[in-house]
């Protein structure tokens, strides 16, 4: 974890001990994913449009692409399979931090552990 992670997530521990996130309003109600406050007004149409069309930012696509790669490799039982399925999912991750590494830090963490506990179970490096 970086710094910011690390200071963000005392901060947010130490406020739900005191109680600070209970009896929020909206408190067990589903999320209104559809919301688009934060698009400004001059754009809501443009990004509705683009939804509406199935278009995803290229930075997402990469970022669902290796979940799903991360995935298939906890599923994965033969180890030369797994092996090139780690190889991938290196490149794809480096490739994706080159672009922008916020993004890929939470991916990369979880990838390293299923890494090293495949490796423990079937030593596919």
């Amino acid at each position: 974890m970086n710094l910011w992670t690390e200071l963000a997530e005392k901060a947010i521990l130490e406020a739900q001990a005191r109680g600070e996130f209970d009896n929020l309003p909206g408190a067990g109600k589903p999320l209104n994913l559809e919301d688009d406050t934060w698009v400004p007004a001059e754009l809501r149409m443009a990004y509705t449009v683009l939804k509406n069309a199935g278009f995803v930012p290229p930075e997402v696509a990469e970022q669902r692409e290796i979940r799903s790669l991360i995935e298939c490799l906890e599923r994965e039982s033969d180890p030369a399979r797994a092996l090139r399925q780690i190889r991938l999912l290196e490149v794809r991750i480096l490739k994706a931090k080159l672009r922008n590494p916020l993004l890929t830090e939470e991916n990369s963490r979880y990838f390293d552990k299923i890494v090293a506990r495949m490796t423990l179970a079937g030593d596919p490096r």
